[in-house]
């Protein structure tokens, strides 16, 4: 496996062993970061992520047992980094590199090294981690215990920006559809950084009137407004240290907007009725159902805050388009659902399953989680049929009011696989993939339809 798209960290107090590995690295790697004093580890990890971390054994510092690499091999795992750390040792420290790799680490190099020896030990390890990364999206289907679930190709492309974007403190906008689950997304994030142990707020910012907004954002004096009784600090001075996530940025006015991106430029927030900036650290995560496109338009929205909001961008699929997911998801919550209810544990048959896969859920996962619920709860058996599963009327009622003339079920499916079709120029296989169907229940609906 090559390194080219390598991201490798070298740490190590000796400036002699950091110009020897940087120079050989240069060529082969995508980037190679230098750092002389470990102290600066997790600040590192922070800003971004890193495939392999050689770290030395022995720093001149003020824990002096011999163990400091032991010690900072334990702090870059408790930073959450995924990293495969190669450990840099003396030959009178090959037992502690040996103990080392009790603790975590993927292998050990011994000073002096060979420059062949050492690049092949950092490909391994960088062949490794990829390798279990990969495992663990393939094998697992949660990112968080069992609430983000997905094995679709779309799932797995978000699982990874996760894992790759997380230990960062970049701000991250999350673009879906309602019922798609972007708050998960956002506590995904959040528990898989180097925040994780701080607090995670979130605030539906499309629900704050322009009153409230700036009182609840950034907080209030006493006697500030008529109604502010006591001192209150807002949502951004509570995570401070942690994430604040704020839900339905597409909604909030242009007025809002701009008091929003003086905040995050100023990195400071000023309660109402003081004059007194408090400094805030926190990681951002803003999500919105209003497309991208919208967003662009500056009649509606600041150009210069999407960019600052949207420095990774996580676009979340409807469910319709996550093929098996949904059976996935529908199992998932039969689990949930059969334990709170105390009933045993159901089965889905063939006719439930194709009624599942075939709905297009306009209310999305939520809408997949309630119908689940429903059925647990009405079905007398173990086994949950086709008739035990009925949709919301609710989401029904707001498709047919939002696309008139496609008034039936039908129509829509019909429309869809046009559409699809049209997009993967005649490519049945990529049309039915991307439909979450088999080619044989496309053609049998392309006869159906007459197409």
């Amino acid at each position: 496996m090559s390194l080219k798209n390598a991201c490798i960290l070298i740490i190590d107090d000796d400036v002699d062993v950091l110009t020897a590995v940087r120079l050989l690295l240069r060529p082969e790697v995508k980037e190679v970061v230098t750092e002389k004093n470990p102290e600066n580890i997790r600040n590192l990890l922070a800003r971004q992520s890193f495939d392999v971390i050689l770290l030395d054994m022995n720093f001149n510092s003020s824990i002096n047992t011999g163990n400091e690499g032991i010690f900072w091999l334990k702090k870059i795992r408790e930073f959450k980094s995924d990293a495969a750390v190669i450990m840099i040792t003396a030959y009178g420290d090959i037992d502690l590199a040996i103990r080392s790799l009790k603790e975590g680490a993927f292998d050990f190099v011994v000073k002096p090294w060979h420059n062949e020896k050492l690049l092949a030990t950092i490909t391994e390890a960088y062949k490794n981690n990829k390798n279990t990364a990969s495992k663990l999206l393939v094998e697992s289907n949660t990112v968080i215990g069992n609430e983000l679930i997905g094995e679709s190709e779309a799932m797995q492309d978000i699982f990874f920006k996760i894992r790759k974007i997380a230990p960062t403190d970049a701000n991250i906008l999350v673009l879906g559809e309602n019922g798609t689950g972007k708050d998960l997304i956002a506590k995904a994030v959040h528990q898989h950084s180097l925040r994780s142990k701080q607090p995670f707020i979130k605030v539906d910012v499309g629900a704050l009137t322009e009153s409230l907004f700036e009182s609840e954002l950034f907080g209030h004096k006493k006697g500030a407004f008529t109604d502010a009784r006591e001192d209150r600090q807002g949502r951004f001075e509570a995570a401070n240290g942690g994430t604040l996530f704020l839900d339905e940025i597409g909604n909030i006015s242009l007025y809002q907007q701009a008091k929003l991106l003086t905040i995050l430029q100023n990195r400071q927030v000023t309660r109402l009725g003081t004059n007194i900036p408090i400094p805030i650290d926190i990681r951002l995560i803003c999500a919105t159902n209003v497309p991208m496109s919208d967003l662009a338009n500056e009649s509606r929205f600041r150009k210069d805050l999407i960019y600052r909001i949207n420095t990774v961008e996580i676009v979340v699929p409807p469910l319709r388009k996550r093929g098996n997911d949904i059976i996935l998801l529908a199992k998932h919550f039969s689990k949930i659902y059969t334990n709170k209810y105390l009933k045993p544990a159901m089965e889905f048959d063939e006719g439930a399953i194709q009624k599942l896969m075939q709905y297009h859920y306009p209310g999305n996962v939520r809408e997949l989680q309630y119908a689940i619920e429903r059925a647990v709860i009405m079905t007398d058996g173990n086994t949950l049929q086709a008739n035990d599963v009925i949709f919301s009327p609710i989401e029904s009622a707001t498709l047919v009011k939002e696309e008139p003339l496609q008034t039936n079920l039908s129509a829509v499916e019909k429309n869809t696989i046009l559409r699809v079709i049209e997009k993967h120029s005649g490519n049945i296989s990529k049309a039915a993939k991307e439909l979450g169907i088999t080619r044989t229940a496309l053609y049998r609906r392309l006869n159906k339809y007459d197409i």
